[in-house]
């Protein structure tokens, strides 16, 4: 365990008869930007409480550099916090809120100056330096607040939310630079957040939470293409579910039958034999909408089914369907990759081709 920067073992926090956080545990590395993902409710912010030292485990430990830090006060662990609301100072000027730590910890004046500077200089802010928080706006202000949390170098700075407050255009300049802050001062980021678009684009590794327990916990890209479960295939993006059995084995692939619907083909990665039921995963973005079907040449190699355009939602980047097919509904991702009044037009109660390859098709639960 001494070996791991930042550790819950086996942490457990119960308020009354809810069980917030059930027998977590989890380990991260140092220098990591780590994010704690899941919806309202899940226990992510009770573990960032836990790691601060404003909740305590009701049973479990919590180590830092091999250091059990279970029982310390909130001033005894350097552990920052990133709050959701800034929390500045209105009355202090920017300078002087950054400042205010170092004070705190009566370092001598030269020192403080130098890195107050410094990190105004990195949060690109020295020409606001002495101005208030009412006179900045949201993401400069979020700024500020990294800056004052970052300044005496903490080893584990957790950011609850950060960027909630702000609008969609903001939210998605701060993400740019908090990659860039995080790269630049190389410290362990814990960053919470409902928003898996958040989550996806900032971490190097994501902990998928749903009702006090880690669904799952991997990089970015394994979350998305390979869900462990119904749960996080749902809740990471959208997906369509095909609930079906397996009714013949070829090779590496196998055939589902689903109930009101034709038999699906997919790449048997959980080595599942006849008889078996299970549920499949297809992602909006890997079903292709077409008037005329596939070519012939690609012939078996695909899943090929007729269907029956019943909505369309034009959203610039990309086109979304919803497509009646046998007894199920399906929807489909259409990306605008080329000048979209160039290509062939779908419309309303459209009679289409839908079509996917069976490796792109992934099995979330088996039973």
């Amino acid at each position: 365990m001494s070996n791991e920067f930042l550790v819950f073992d086996h942490v457990t926090k119960r308020f009354g008869a809810l069980t917030a956080v059930d027998d977590v545990s989890l380990s991260i590395t140092k220098g990591e930007f780590f994010s704690l993902l899941g919806p309202s409710g899940c226990g992510k912010t009770t573990l960032l409480r836990m790691l601060g030292g404003f909740e305590r485990p009701d049973s479990g430990r919590i180590y830092l550099e091999g250091k059990d830090i279970t029982d310390l006060q909130p001033n005894e662990r350097r552990v920052h916090t990133v709050f959701q609301n800034y929390a500045l100072f209105p009355t202090m000027t920017i300078w002087d809120n950054i400042a205010f730590s170092l004070r705190l910890a009566k370092m001598p004046k030269v020192e403080i100056e130098e890195k107050v500077d410094s990190i105004l200089e990195m949060i690109q802010m020295s020409e606001h330096a002495w101005k208030y928080p009412n006179q900045l706006s949201g993401g400069q202000k979020q700024r500020v607040a990294i800056a004052r949390a970052l300044v005496d170098r903490p080893q584990v700075l957790l950011l609850d939310e950060p960027l909630a407050a702000l609008d969609l255009k903001l939210r998605q300049h701060m993400l740019i630079e908090l990659d860039t802050i995080h790269d630049q001062v190389g410290i362990t980021f814990i960053y919470v957040t409902h928003d898996q678009g958040e989550a996806m684009s900032l971490s190097d590794r994501i902990a998928v939470l749903n009702r006090g327990h880690v669904e799952q916990l991997d990089v970015p890209a394994k979350i998305y293409e390979e869900p462990s479960s119904r749960f996080v295939a749902s809740f990471i993006g959208d997906t369509n579910f095909f609930s079906g059995r397996i009714t013949s084995v070829e090779g590496d692939y196998c055939f589902i039958e689903v109930d009101g619907f034709p038999q699906i083909k997919a790449y048997n990665d959980k080595k599942l034999t006849v008889g078996q039921t299970l549920d499949l995963s297809v992602r909006p973005e890997k079903i292709r909408v077409t008037k005329t079907p596939p070519p012939p040449e690609k012939g078996a190699s695909i899943n090929v089914f007729p269907s029956v355009v019943r909505d369309i939602v034009y959203q610039g980047v990309y086109t979304k369907y919803w497509l009646d097919s046998g007894e199920l509904k399906i929807s489909a991702l259409k990306p605008h990759s080329r000048f979209l009044l160039d290509q062939e037009r779908v419309t309303w109660n459209d009679s289409v081709f839908v079509w996917w390859y069976p490796d792109d098709a992934y099995m979330v639960e088996t039973k």
